[in-house]
């Protein structure tokens, strides 16, 4: 049988928190990857709008009457 002191597990507890502070500091956001679709669909977004093919939410709901 093991014989486990509380100083042990408090040893390991701060082990395990500075561990954990290390793995956050350096995790990546996953949403601000862009995916190959994300950027073309970006792209086009810009082409579109530098075209002028866009229009106001509001122009939108007007010309559909709502």
């Amino acid at each position: 049988m093991v014989n486990i002191t509380l100083e042990t597990l408090h040893k390991e507890l701060k082990l395990l928190r500075r561990e954990l502070y290390e793995i956050k500091k350096h995790m990546v956001d996953t949403d601000a990857i862009l995916t190959e679709d994300d950027y073309m669909a970006l792209q086009e977004y810009k082409k579109e709008k530098s075209g002028g093919k866009l229009i106001l939410h509001e122009e939108l709901k007007k010309e559909l009457g709502l």
